[in-house]
Order: C-alpha cells, then structure tokens, then sequence
C-alpha cells in the first residue's frame, strides 16, 4: 500500500499566500508549489519540498510544462538537468486529446512525476494514463480544485492516481482534500481465522514494543509473526486492565525476530525504527498506514503460540503477559495468558516467500 501524494499550490499572483501556506502544513501536504525565490522562507515554516518553476538551488522539484507533443525533447532536458543537480524532475500536461494523453505517457519515461489537467474530461484519460504509467512505475498526479475532484481522482480504476496538485480558493478546501487524501490511503487486508494448537512458555528474550504517532482504535492492531506467509493480528494496548494504564498508540508486538507487516512488504521488528510506518489493520481488514515513533525493545518472558489456517501451520513469539491479546475470530481481543487449544484467532496469510521483505514466488520454509 503506497502513501498518495499531496501537493498543494501555495501562492496566488506569484507570492506565497500565508493562509493556504499554513493550511497545507497542516493538512499534512509533502510539497508545495510556491515561488522559487521564497523557497527557503516556505522550508522554514515546515518540512516539505519545493517544487517550482523557477530553476533556483533551493528548489527541489523542477516543474516544467509539455504543451504540445512536439516538445517532449524538452522534458527529457528538464530530467537530465534535474538529476544532474541531484533534484526531480515535474512536467505539467494538460490532456486535451489523444495526442497529449499520449504524450504525457511518454513523458513518464523521462521525468519523476506528471501532473495531468483537462478542461473537459473526467475519468477516461485519466483510467487510461494510470494503466500505463502503472505498467512504466512513474508518478502521476492530478491537478484538482477540490475535495470532489480529488476524490475521483484517487479512486479511478481502483488503484487511482498516485497523488493530486491543488489549486484551491481558500484554507478549509485544503484542509478538505487532505482529509480525502489520507482516508483514501486506507485499504484492505484479507483475514481468516486459524485455530490455536499450541501455547508454550519459552522463557525470556528481546521484545519489542511498536508505538506509533497516532491513537489506535479498540479493534486495531498489527500483523506480526516468525513466517512472512502466515501473520497473527496482534491487538493494540487500548483495551482496559487492572493491571496497567491503557497505551493506545501502541502494539506489544512481540519477539525482535519476528516480521511485522508495513506498507508493501514486511519488516523485522528488530530493524524498525522511528520515522518509518507500518501497517495498522482492524478485525474487518480495514489498513491503514502510520508513523513509527518509538520502537521498545526490552527483555520479557515469552510465549510461543501456534495456530493452524488450512494446512498451514503459523507460529508467533509474544510477551507473556495479561495485556497483550490476540484477536478472536469474532474480532474482540484475546489474552494470549488465556489462550487454549481450538481457539480461534484471525491471520494473515500471504502464501509467498520474502527476499529482503519483498513477496518473491518461491518455495521458502520458516520453521
């Protein structure tokens, strides 16, 4: 599941307009078309990229314009001067045919993103450019007025644009259309229940805690588990006990050699740091990526749980403790110190093997 781009056009009549400045900040947006020459004053008041039209070093992504076919020569000198410089390169299309839809196709070959426009059309061009830039891997955005226009453009053909550039009125637009950005991030993992047919005291070793920069949800947890073809969903600590406070921005997610599900591939908990997402799922499959804050590792008791889905038989190494649950196939959360054989609890299972955390077809097995 990759994160959706969201930039925002900051400036009207050629200066930055501090309201729509501040707005996308918050709205969470990760590149700003402003002035070049107010590139360093927009950086200060947050992290994000500049991109721009004016060729300056203090801007990150160069934007350039195709208006006709016959000029594609001139995007293939924008990328070139762009990665000579060590930036990306942009290239604004406006799709008012055949010919400019398939220009800007080829334009992917050459440049980091397009950012395709049209007066007229809606969906068609639209389907079409994501089909072929999907097959080529490059970025394309769509320019948007608003929240509605986002929408559909991040919905198209299922899998949608990669991200959109808005040209809004005001602030509250840009607070909406990130709001749209984010829910469509969102998407769905399939799970099955498995049955448990072992639960064993392993003694103690190094587990780690993964605490996220968001408040999860009673439901919500992580995939974890010792084989990457088959993951428990290990429940997050907002359930309420005697015992402890509530942690609801955390997972308790287990022992540090196990793999932890992230956006498109896994990881181990061991290698997590900061900075970095992981996947955060519901007992509906619902996913979600967010923001590691802290990873925890500290010395623990352990316990080993084995579960069988089909003919598979998956295995996860968890705290032995009374706050950390699985999730019954009912999708209410289960302590794993009540957990006996025949219960039910919901995984995961990809059925591929993993290379460096990628899914790879090949005969893998994890015992």
């Amino acid at each position: 599941m990759n994160r959706k781009l969201f930039w925002v056009r900051a400036e009207r009549e050629g200066s930055v307009d501090p309201s729509l400045l501040s707005a996308a900040l918050e709205a969470g947006a990760e590149a700003l078309l402003v002035p070049g020459k107010e590139a360093e004053r927009v950086r200060g008041k947050g992290v994000v990229k500049i991109v721009s039209e004016d060729h300056l070093p203090q801007v990150d992504i160069l934007l350039g314009k195709l208006p006709s076919p016959a000029e594609l020569a001139a995007v293939e000198r924008l990328a070139a001067e762009a990665r000579r410089l060590g930036k990306e390169a942009a290239v604004l299309v406006e799709v008012r045919d055949k010919e400019m839809e398939q220009a800007a196709a080829r334009a992917a070959g050459w440049a980091d993103y397009v950012v395709v426009w049209g007066k007229d059309w809606k969906i068609i061009p639209l389907e079409n450019l994501i089909a072929a830039l999907h097959r080529r891997g490059g970025k394309l955005l769509a320019l948007v007025r608003d929240a509605g226009e986002a929408r559909v453009a991040l919905e198209t053909l299922e899998l949608g644009a990669d991200g959109v550039l808005l040209e809004a009125q005001g602030p509250e637009e840009v607070r909406r259309t990130g709001e749209v950005v984010r829910s469509r991030e969102a998407g769905r993992v399939e799970l099955v229940p498995a049955r448990v047919v072992r639960v064993k005291a392993v003694g103690s070793g190094d587990r780690a805690c993964v605490d996220t920069c968001s408040l999860l949800r009673e439901g919500e947890g992580m995939l974890v588990g010792s084989q990457a073809e088959g993951m428990f969903l290990v429940h997050s600590e907002t359930v309420k006990s005697e015992f402890v406070e509530t942690r609801p921005f955390r997972v308790n997610a287990g022992a540090v050699h196990g793999y932890i599900m992230v956006p498109g591939r896994t990881r181990y908990l061991s290698e997590l740091s900061s900075g970095e997402e992981v996947l955060v799922v519901d007992a509906s499959g619902r996913a979600r990526p967010e923001v590691v804050g802290r990873v925890k590792i500290e010395r623990r008791p352990l316990l080993l749980v084995e579960a069988v889905a089909g003919e598979r038989s998956l295995k996860v190494v968890l705290q032995n403790a009374e706050t950390i649950n699985l999730v019954s196939k009912e999708g209410k959360p289960l302590p794993v110190t009540r957990l006996k054989e025949g219960d039910e609890v919901l995984v995961h299972l990809s059925g591929k093997g993993r290379h460096f955390g990628m899914a790879v077809e090949e005969s893998v097995i994890e015992r």
